[in-house]
């Protein structure tokens, strides 16, 4: 079957735009023909986008469902890290997403997870060492090693971190970086250990440290970590060496646009718009050897096709030559598919969450950043009750919990400063990386009611206002749903409006900022099921 398109050609290797037809026989371009000069009132044809490192657990669908939305926005692949799982179900997660994500027509390339578990300081559900990151990168699937967050590994020239940094070179694979607030001398030995990217600056200046020393910057814009407007202004000399990632993104934000809205802020920036394409569309498929094509003749026929180089409005996309999405509505079936999880433990009891006040004049606190995955630590005089201390709602200051959902073990117990929360409570299994259960609460009745749903529905997001409660389930691995992805995003919205409206929580984003307070490898005070944890001095707090 032969298909013909027509519209004005945006070919990245030359740079050049002209009108012309693509000419597409079994899922390839086989000849691309000019037809004049560009017509601006034409649509566009062009390579499709790339999202160059997002872990598609946190977007709360299966792969499947999470290709099925972002076709619509022109993304055509993703380089995906499914460490999440990993951390929850081990190398079955891992299988489990790449046999997913085959059975839709979407260019999803998967790594293998470096760092299972991610710390020694918290529960994980699976540990993979060096011989199951051989066994993963052996699978022509896997086309990287995942981001190495243990950098103080990398740099201490740990045994079992260089092994598997090895293993990815043996076989010809790129690695990718994750070193927040790493510069200078300390970046330059991280780098030349053959780490090649990093989606973790937050500031032009650490991301240009990186970049002198040959590293390729990822400017990431997600759900809670959001660095576009610190980093755009570095694409005008470096556009080479930079790509664009979501790395979380939610489904609410998922169902809206994707790498499309940061090519239209980063036009609208004033920057060239074949340095934004190099970022958006090459730079990953070269990088990563991904097999998606680059609008060339004899690449598969993996393109979209776009109103205008400003806003991306994508009008069509094609994946190996089939139409898989078109003005807004995506055309790929929802499948059915299988569950995996691991989930272990029984419903809590209110008392389990107190803490007694033991003459403290003052108590560690973590301090929430909107839009960011680092956090504050801070001092503060607690608020007590009887003999217990309190959440103070007056000073936004709140109870955080972290449950152990692989076993029974003690509740992990701090205050959090800045959600926002005047009431009731939020709960998650989501909760990077580990993905014990993380909760914030204003009482103690709400914060177990809240718990409880989730160990009920053996993974989910809940949100709780006195006996009201709300509940997204998340069968898979505690961590996706299998429903149809916009359903999902439905229902997401609904608890996340009522976070905010309802129980008066003033972050963006307020589940996806919960779920990394347990991220223990992000500076600098977060909390993991077995206590509270200094990010800096990598360490529990006494």
């Amino acid at each position: 079957m032969q298909i013909q398109v027509e519209g004005n050609i945006v070919d990245l290797q030359t740079e050049k735009i002209y009108k012309g037809q693509v000419v597409v026989e079994n899922g390839r371009i086989v000849q691309i023909i000019s037809l004049g000069e560009e017509e601006t009132n034409l649509p566009y044809i062009m390579a499709g986008f790339i999202d160059s490192h997002v872990h598609i657990e946190s977007s709360m669908l299966i792969p499947s469902e999470f290709a099925r939305l972002a076709v619509v926005h022109g993304t055509v692949g993703s380089i995906s890290d499914p460490h999440e799982i990993a951390n929850v179900c081990g190398i079955e997660g891992v299988h489990y997403m790449i046999e997913n994500s085959k059975t839709v027509p979407f260019k999803a390339t998967f790594g293998a997870p470096s760092c299972v578990p991610a710390t020694v300081f918290e529960t994980a559900g699976a540990a993979i060492d060096c011989d199951g990151v051989e066994s993963l990168l052996q699978r022509n699937e896997i086309k990287y090693l995942s981001e190495m967050m243990n950098f103080p590994g990398v740099l201490n020239g740990d045994e079992e971190v260089m092994r598997k940094i090895a293993l990815a070179k043996k076989f010809g694979k790129p690695i990718d970086g994750h070193a927040p607030g790493l510069k200078g001398e300390l970046a330059k030995k991280y780098i030349s250990a053959g780490i090649s990217t990093d989606h973790e600056c937050f500031t032009a200046e650490e991301a240009l440290d990186k970049l002198r020393y040959g590293m390729k910057i990822l400017i990431r814009e997600g759900s809670a970590a959001k660095n576009f407007e610190a980093l755009i202004e570095l694409m005008n000399e470096h556009a080479d060496m930079m790509m664009f990632c979501s790395d979380d993104k939610h489904p609410d934000s998922l169902a809206v646009g994707h790498i499309n809205r940061l090519c239209a802020r980063a036009v609208k920036k004033n920057i060239d718009v074949f340095k934004v394409l190099k970022a958006a569309c090459l730079n990953p498929v070269k990088h990563y050897n991904m097999d998606v094509g680059l609008l060339q003749r004899g690449d598969h026929a993996d393109f979209i096709i776009v109103e205008d180089l400003k806003e991306f409005n994508v009008l069509q996309t094609y994946i190996n030559g089939k139409l898989v999405a078109e003005k807004g509505k995506t055309l790929i079936e929802s499948v059915p598919s299988s569950i995996i999880n691991h989930f272990n433990c029984h419903k809590k009891e209110i008392a389990e969450f107190s803490i007694p006040y033991k003459n403290e004049a003052l108590i560690p606190v973590i301090e929430a950043l909107d839009g960011q995955l680092i956090t504050n630590k801070l001092l503060l005089e607690p608020k007590y009750s009887g003999n217990c201390i309190v959440s103070d709602t007056e000073r936004d200051i709140i109870k955080i919990v972290v449950v152990n959902r692989y076993q029974e073990a003690p509740i992990a117990l701090s205050f959090i400063k800045n959600t926002g929360l005047k009431k009731g409570a939020l709960a998650s299994s989501v909760a990077h990386d580990s993905h014990n259960i993380v909760a914030v609460g204003c009482t103690d009745e709400e914060i177990a009611l809240a718990v409880n749903a989730i160990i009920e529905a053996k993974g989910g997001i809940s949100a709780v206002n006195q006996n009201e409660v709300h509940l997204l389930p998340l069968p898979v691995a505690g961590l996706m749903s299998t429903d149809n992805g916009y359903a999902v995003a439905e229902a997401y919205t609904h608890l996340d409006k009522f976070s905010k409206n309802e129980l008066g929580s003033t972050l963006e984003s307020p589940f996806m900022t919960l779920s990394f307070m347990a991220l223990l490898v992000i500076p600098h005070l977060k909390l993991s099921d077995k206590g509270l944890f200094d990010g800096d001095r990598f360490e529990f707090v006494t």
